[in-house]
């Protein structure tokens, strides 16, 4: 409901196409209801402004579901390289009973003016959500002919920067206050399920990005349960992180690894000042992992002193620690009712409404059938996995991705990234080795789930 940022919602198109809503289908829905609304003052004639994106091809169907009714004629920027579904409605139109006037530098704009001059209506189709930077030449020269038209100018889901624009014609969600929302066939399940769509929000590394510029993550844990933190940290590791260390009373000769060792035979109060260094120096903190029961005081200690942390296992105990910005809590049903006092109810919905409700300082991603995630305010719900992931170690692999995640985004996006791939990386483990799976089968297949390009 309400307000959707242009990044949010390119996050729910890519989702929608996974789905099985293509691309075509929602300009299809897009551009019709353009045109009903250009219709709806019963103009004569018909301007549609259209650029080389997704919005471009928009303002194309508009036009062709014009062609009929009303004298329409489209301007569209023919320099560069125009999206595939763009090009396609272009060659569409090219058959259609309207006026085509291709531009690609100002010399042509004088001879197009007689256009802006006689339009009742413009659909701008420039730019969109997919709009950024200053605008550049022809494109400044096409806004200002069309703020000096007389003619009711109708923006495709945003208007373009400096267009004026008498009404906004928006997509599924609106993106500015006061805009005509129309439904363009999005399935509900894209807004609220993570899918694929939640990995456009992670950053692109510059191809001249330097050692740590994945961020450093520290793993605290171990002791009575040793290969615990080894697998959260080869999972961070593999979700991108440029350092991790582990800070253990246990090692584990694993050479990608920094290890920090810590006397005795667990974590304890005497290990709290070296803790505090590590944690201070680390961009994101993974706390509890094979930590036992005797180590919540250590935690709590530690826990102020992180920039970002992923609190799971035995972290996860009342009262909650919380590190200094942006905190994750992993738990399971267990561990859930274990550090809130919450009884779960048997049903995704109800389990949702009772984690939303708890009100901690953080976002909670709560492992089952179905994962559910919330911030106290948002809640998402993610259905990759299989049941062979109920081995011990899965939640500490998870762990790992969540922080080396969390250094890239905030934390609830991190929590959903991450609950969607490591759940997509155990189906293809599963459907190889089905129930023999092991937590470290996880490992190796975590980058080609995060940091691919495809959308499926």
């Amino acid at each position: 409901m309400g307000l959707i940022t242009p990044e949010r919602m390119r996050v729910v198109d890519k989702n929608a196409i996974a789905l099985g809503v293509t691309e075509l289908q929602m300009m299809e829905s897009a551009g019709n209801a353009l045109a009903t609304l250009a219709l709806e003052t019963h103009p004569a004639r018909i301007l549609v402004l259209c650029g080389k994106g997704n919005n471009g091809g928009d303002g194309m169907v508009a036009a062709r579901h014009l062609q009929q009714g009303v004298q329409t004629d489209v301007c569209y920027l023919d320099s560069g390289v125009r999206s595939r579904s763009c090009e396609h409605q272009l060659a569409a139109l090219k058959h259609c009973r309207v006026g085509l006037h291709p531009f690609s530098s100002r010399d042509v704009l004088p001879s197009l003016e007689v256009l802006f001059a006689h339009a009742d209506v413009i659909i701008d189709a420039l730019l969109g959500i997919g709009a950024h930077g200053i605008l550049a030449e022809p494109l400044t020269s096409i806004v200002a002919m069309a703020n000096a038209s007389g003619a009711r100018i109708i923006a495709a889901d945003v208007p373009t920067p400096g267009m004026r624009a008498d009404q906004c014609c928006a997509f599924h969600r609106p993106k500015v206050a006061g805009s005509t929302v129309v439904d363009i066939g999005i399935p509900v399940d894209a807004e609220c399920v993570v899918g694929p769509g939640e990995l456009t929000l992670i950053p692109h590394r510059d191809p001249k990005s330097h050692k740590g510029v994945g961020g450093e993550v520290l793993v605290i844990g171990g002791g009575p349960y040793q290969g615990a933190p080894y697998l959260a940290g080869l999972g961070a590791l593999r979700a991108g992180a440029d350092i991790v260390r582990i800070a253990s009373p246990v090692f584990e000769p694993i050479p990608d690894l920094i290890y920090e060792p810590l006397e005795g035979r667990c974590i304890g109060e005497e290990h709290i000042e070296r803790l505090i260094t590590l944690a201070e120096r680390a961009d994101v903190v993974v706390c509890g992992n094979g930590l036992g029961t005797e180590s919540h005081t250590v935690v709590m200690a530690v826990a102020p002193y992180c920039k970002k942390a992923v609190f799971d296992a035995e972290a996860l105990r009342h009262p909650l620690p919380v590190a200094d910005k942006e905190t994750v809590y992993t738990p399971h049903g267990g561990e859930f009712e274990r550090m809130t006092g919450l009884k779960l109810p048997g049903d995704t919905i109800g389990k949702a409404h009772v984690a939303r409700g708890v009100g901690c300082a953080g976002t909670i991603l709560l492992k089952g059938h179905v994962d559910i995630i919330t911030d106290n305010t948002r809640v998402r719900f993610n259905r990759t996995g299989h049941p062979a992931m109920s081995v011990g170690g899965t939640g500490d692999v998870l762990a790992g991705v969540t922080a080396a995640i969390l250094f890239h985004v905030p934390a609830f996006e991190a929590a959903c990234i991450a609950a969607y791939v490591t759940g997509r990386a155990g189906e293809r483990v599963a459907a190889e080795r089905g129930e023999g799976m092991l937590a470290s089968d996880l490992v190796d297949r975590i980058p080609a789930e995060l940091f691919r390009n495809e959308g499926a």
